[in-house]
C-alpha cells in the first residue's frame, strides 16, 4: 500500500462563487483543490514558496481529475481532504475527497504537478533530494 498523508481544510462557501441557481460553479472546485494543496504545505513544511526559494523549482500541475457527486451552495462549509500519495516517479500527486456538514461525499479529484527548473525552463525528471528526504521523513 502506498505511503500518504492527509490535510483537513474547511472552506466557508461564499456567494460569489455560486451560479444563478446557488449552486457552486463547478470551475471553483480546482480552486479548492488548490486550498487544499496549500493548507497542506503549510501543516507538513512543504510549501511553493519553499520549492521555488529553496531548490530553484515550480511545480505546475500537469493533470486534472475531477468527479462532481453532490452539489453544494451558498452558505454551507465543506471539508476538503487532500492526500499526497507517495509515487516512485519525480511528480506530486493529491488526491482529494470533499465533504459537507453531513459528511457526504461533494466531488473527489486528483491533480498531479511535474518539478521545473525555474532558470532552465526544464522538467526535473529524476527525484529531487529535497522532495526524497522530505517523503521519508513525512510519508507513513
Amino acid at each position: 500500500m502506498p505511503r500518504s498523508l492527509t490535510q483537513s481544510t474547511l472552506i466557508h462557501i461564499r456567494f460569489s462563487e455560486c451560479d444563478p441557481l446557488n449552486i457552486v460553479w463547478h470551475g471553483n472546485y480546482v480552486k479548492y483543490f488548490e486550498d487544499g494543496r496549500e493548507d497542506f504545505g503549510r501543516a507538513n513544511d512543504f510549501s511553493y514558496l519553499q520549492i521555488y526559494t529553496e531548490n530553484g523549482l515550480s511545480i505546475p500541475l500537469v493533470h486534472l481529475e475531477i468527479d462532481y457527486k453532490r452539489p453544494v451552495s451558498f452558505g454551507e462549509t465543506i471539508r476538503v481532504e487532500t492526500t499526497l500519495v507517495d509515487d516512485p516517479a519525480a511528480k506530486i500527486v493529491f488526491e482529494y475527497k470533499i465533504f459537507n456538514s453531513k459528511d457526504e461525499v461533494l466531488c473527489t479529484g486528483k491533480t498531479i504537478q511535474a518539478f521545473v527548473h525555474l532558470e532552465r525552463k526544464e522538467l526535473q525528471i529524476t527525484m529531487p533530494d529535497f522532495f526524497e528526504a522530505w517523503k521519508n521523513k513525512y510519508l507513513k
